[in-house]
């Protein structure tokens, strides 16, 4: 089974219907229509750019490429983390914090997909590094974010709590600690419902992908169920190590809750 081609005028004409959307958008007076155009706009420069680089990449298959494309990667997707929270941590912390996480997280989950579980040759072969890491990076940086977002919003607003927690002598990871597992929650929470939802109301990305290219369904399963078990594990933990080094920083030495560490939102 071969794949169908696309010509540029059916992809035009998509983004007419987009550009449809965008005007729907305005009449209604939503305010999201700059947005919407220039988010389409976006994607198209960006994927267009990819797939040369990817290109270029597959062709030479040559491991400093691919890690220089994968620390890429991971520099974008960190300040994207910084960039999504309403209250991040000062000093370039959010930054710092969350791409150490997706780095240990993701990187080694990547790492050890690729030599022991799918093991081509060679093992960092871009065909199956980049999109694999690219998709846990993804998912990873959602998680990360959306737990950090979580932790600063909810001990801003819950600083008089903690503080008399601290008052009546409890160490600071008690005084945070219910907060701490809801970010915890936070960030897992979208994974755990892609999860719920694979294969009954929802067909995943990458495995829509391999059968519109012809792949048999059978092996598409397999690569999506361990694409989602690894895109889990990535998130885990990098959620999980991202919200300790994150409420650890909320507080000094002496454990006084540091709020002056906070970023207050724009207006």
């Amino acid at each position: 089974m071969e794949v169908i081609p696309l010509a540029w005028w059916q992809l035009a004409l998509a983004a007419l219907m987009v550009v449809g959307l965008a005007g729907c958008t305005a009449a209604l007076r939503l305010g999201m229509s700059r947005s919407l155009l220039i988010a389409a706009a976006r994607t198209v420069i960006q994927l267009g750019l990819i797939g040369l680089v990817l290109e270029a990449l597959f062709a030479a298959e040559r491991l400093l490429w691919v890690v220089l494309m994968a620390l890429a990667m991971l520099l974008i997707a960190g300040r994207e983390v910084m960039a999504r929270q309403k209250r991040r941590l000062s000093g370039g912390w959010a930054f710092g914090i969350g791409t150490l996480a997706m780095f240990l997280s993701s990187f080694t989950v990547t790492v050890l997909a690729l030599t022991v579980i799918i093991g081509p040759d060679p093992w960092y072969r871009p065909q199956y590094a980049i999109p694999l890491l690219g998709m846990l990076l993804g998912n990873t940086m959602t998680g990360v974010a959306l737990a950090l977002d979580r932790l600063t919003d909810s001990a801003w607003r819950q600083r008089a709590v903690i503080e008399n927690r601290l008052m009546l002598g409890e160490p600071w990871q008690v005084a945070i600690g219910d907060i701490r597992r809801e970010a915890m929650r936070s960030g897992l929470m979208p994974m755990i419902n892609a999860m719920a939802a694979a294969g009954v109301i929802s067909l995943p990305g990458m495995m829509t992908g391999q059968i519109l290219a012809g792949t048999a369904p059978g092996l598409a399963v397999k690569y999506q169920i361990l694409i989602m078990f690894a895109i889990t594990l990535g998130t885990g933990f990098g959620t999980l190590a991202a919200v300790a080094a994150g409420s650890r920083r909320l507080f000094d030495d002496r454990e006084r809750l540091r709020l002056d560490r906070l970023v207050a939102p724009r207006r």
